[in-house]
């Protein structure tokens, strides 16, 4: 009996140690681009449907599925009513992995049928996982081989709780066990969700119950299985309300839809069930008497989950108020969305989307910053001042977050273009926080000559004006190129530059002129030189963002080699530097 119970657990061990590595194996080799599309939800349900289900069956896992929705909601990506047809095509998606269990229990001696068995072929699987693995360099191989040696583990350990569960002790106490399912289906439902939620998989679990149907024939039938298969669904609910917890209230609704689709339904279908199995038809019901094999699990797991998608997929916008209804906003509650959440770091792609947004957001305060600080000139508002300074601030700490979040990024298996990615948001950010150091210096500038009731004199004031033009305009055209990644504005962003350090060197010299004449005073120079000193160093920062963008999109040149090679006797750049010079004159 002891060694019986050891066998039983260790196959358990290695059946949900194989499915645990097969799933995440699988998960790694679908790709970015696969999961990349759950992030790109449309307003359409039967479309969110299916790639619902189509992801989760290359993954097999719909708790995988979920928690990445929680993800995506919680970082803005997708919207709660997107995410709830994506749950239900999830939980069909998951059903294939008891059909691809459900080969065990193939009967017959035709070599066609024995080819199908996997405890036939496994440990040539087995082999040449582990040559995959073990002897190549490739990474994607490796995770290849990781999905086969995976998948033998799971048939190893089910042949080994087959064995265990033919002992005649464990037979016995199993017999008893499902009779009281027979009289009292609540209580199988409850144990399906309670086994369930214990090993965070209802894939598993119905592997589980495969592997006592067949190392049992006959021990129960259909009418026992049935509540322990709903009760499944719904304990597997446990991963996602595990996963949002910390997330916002948008993603902790994405579990609660998650859990409520799952009681809604099995409580629905159990009634229907016992309705008709104990009232209408009793001792009729034919079906539910038939003994439960691993062929009948596979379909009536199937079956079930696509009765309660049919019945409930109209029904999703009802879901998602239920959801709002359970998770609620508390009056006089403000929530702010977290910038990023760690769950996207599984898949690297859609972490650097969202790493791209929030650094757009960055872009656009910063932008509005600076048109503060440089609005300040014109006319002076302490209100302005002080949204100037508390902007910079926040800046600071979208610095800080946004370069946080690429450091975890680059920790993630990447491909080329998406390090390269990276490494521009990298450079970004920083030019951004030292565009908006930039921008709190020049209004301290606006705000001395208030404080002190001094002004320039008309002829650099006019100059002043044609200075802050153009880099109002290289402000433009660098936050238009990055943020629609613009190769022909951000080629631009350089002649203009140069004009603007052309203007700077102009500008001074004017000024040491007007000290000569005694048309300028000393004082105000200082805040002149400043002021110039802070342009132009805006226009560097301006060059180096677009920079970046002339980077990524030409991979094989750095971003100073490139730079070099437009002003060597290009015919484009002279053009756009003798336009902007001509635009951005001085007055003689």
């Amino acid at each position: 009996m002891t060694d019986a119970i050891l066998g039983l657990l260790g196959g358990l061990a290695l059946f949900l140690f194989g499915m645990t590595v097969m799933g995440d194996a699988l998960e790694k080799t679908a790709g970015n681009k696969l999961k990349s599309i759950l992030s790109k939800m449309t307003s359409n349900p039967i479309l969110g449907f299916l790639l619902g289900a189509g992801v989760t069956a290359v993954i097999q896992s719909s708790s995988a599925t979920t928690v990445m929705l929680v993800g995506f909601v919680n970082a803005g990506l997708i919207k709660l009513r997107s995410a709830i047809p994506v749950i239900m095509g999830a939980n069909v998606g998951t059903t294939i992995t008891a059909w691809i269990l459900s080969l065990s229990g193939i009967e017959g001696g035709a070599w066609y049928l024995e080819i199908v068995k996997p405890s036939n072929f496994t440990p040539i699987l087995a082999i040449i996982g582990m040559v995959l693995f073990v002897f190549l360099k490739s990474a994607r191989l490796k995770d290849i081989g990781l999905i086969l040696l995976g998948f033998s583990c799971l048939i190893f350990g089910m042949d080994m709780m087959s064995d265990g569960f033919k002992t005649p002790e464990i037979e016995s106490f199993l017999g008893s066990f499902f009779e009281m399912f027979a009289t009292n289906p609540v209580l199988g439902l409850l144990t399906g969700a309670v086994i369930t939620a214990i090993i965070q998989s209802s894939s598993a679990s119905v592997g589980i119950l495969q592997t006592i149907a067949g190392a049992n024939p006959g021990m129960f039938n259909v009418a026992m299985a049935l509540p322990i298969i709903m009760g499944q669904n719904i304990g597997t609910c446990i991963t996602a309300v595990l996963g949002s917890a910390g997330a916002n209230k948008d993603a902790k609704r994405v579990a609660a839809v998650h859990l409520s689709f799952n009681i809604i339904g099995s409580t629905v279908m159990l009634a229907v069930f016992c309705l008709l199995h104990y009232l209408i038809i009793p001792g009729g019901f034919g079906f539910a008497y038939l003994p439960a094999d691993e062929f009948s699990i596979s379909v009536i797991h199937t079956v079930f989950n696509v009765v309660c998608s049919v019945l409930l997929l109209p029904c999703y916008k009802l879901l998602e108020r239920l959801a709002i209804f359970l998770v609620r906003d508390k009056k006089g509650e403000t929530e702010e969305r977290n910038l990023f959440d760690d769950r996207l770091l599984s898949t690297p792609a859609i972490a650097i989307e969202q790493a791209k947004r929030v650094t757009y957001t960055m872009a656009e305060k910063t932008d509005a910053c600076l048109a503060d600080a440089i609005s300040l000139f014109g006319s002076f508002d302490k209100k302005v001042f002080e949204r100037v300074a508390a902007e910079e601030s926040k800046i600071d700490v979208y610095e800080d977050e946004i370069g946080s979040y690429l450091v975890k990024i680059t920790g993630c298996d990447l491909t080329e273009s998406e390090s390269l990615e990276v490494s521009r948001l990298l450079h970004t950010i920083n030019d951004l926080e030292r565009l908006s150091d930039h921008a709190v210096n020049l209004a301290c500038s606006a705000k001395e000559m208030y404080d002190k009731k001094i002004s320039f004199s008309s002829g650099a004031r006019e100059e002043m004006r044609v200075m802050i033009r153009a880099v109002e305009d290289i402000l433009s055209l660098t936050f238009a190129a990055f943020r629609d990644n613009d190769l022909e504005r951000a080629t631009r962003v350089e002649p203009l530059e140069e004009v603007i350090d052309m203007l700077q060197s102009e500008i001074r010299a004017n000024h040491i002129n007007r000290l000569k004449n005694n048309e300028c005073t000393i004082e105000l120079g200082f805040i002149l030189t400043d002021m110039l000193t802070d342009l132009e160093r805006v226009s560097d920062h301006c060059s180096n963002i677009a920079g970046c963008v002339i980077e990524i999109t030409h991979k094989s040149l750095g971003m100073h080699e490139y730079t070099r090679s437009l002003k060597s006797g290009n015919a484009v750049y002279d053009e756009y530097l003798k336009s902007y010079s001509n635009e951005y004159r001085l007055k003689v």
